[in-house]
């Protein structure tokens, strides 16, 4: 299970320290303190509160490059025997990709992973930050 500190999470939804850390006094999210006294927030809690707080983006904000990169949260994983649907939000942004069940695997992906989606046309790639 991956956890997430205040900042990484305020990065991956677009918002300030101080956002993840009201959400956190208001009860939406909950925090817990890992080994070094650090506040931290479980990656799967995150993915689901990215999606319920998600926003439409408006038409046209977006890039065009084919070398579009977005950090994001993965929040679903269906998987079979072969393939693998993996739903990503990054941000404002849910994003699919289809991909091998044996990557996903061996990529260790599950619910509250912090991935990179790579874009290129209609082709996402998903892989680990470094």
């Amino acid at each position: 299970m991956s956890h997430l500190r205040v900042a990484e999470a305020a990065s991956l939804l677009g918002v300030s320290s101080d956002t993840v850390r009201r959400a956190i006094d208001a009860g939406r999210l909950t925090a817990t303190r890992d080994e070094a006294g650090r506040i931290v927030v479980d990656g799967a809690e995150l993915a689901g509160y990215a999606q319920r707080t998600a926003q439409a983006a408006e038409a046209g904000t977006g890039t065009s490059s084919p070398r579009n990169q977005m950090r994001g949260l993965v929040t679903r994983i269906l998987s079979d025997t072969v393939m693998s649907q993996v739903d990503v939000q990054a941000g404002p942004f849910r994003l699919v990709s289809l991909l091998s069940t044996e990557a996903v695997q061996e990529l260790g992906l599950e619910v509250g992973s912090v991935v990179v989606a790579s874009i290129k046309s209609t082709h996402v790639t998903v892989g680990l930050p470094r």
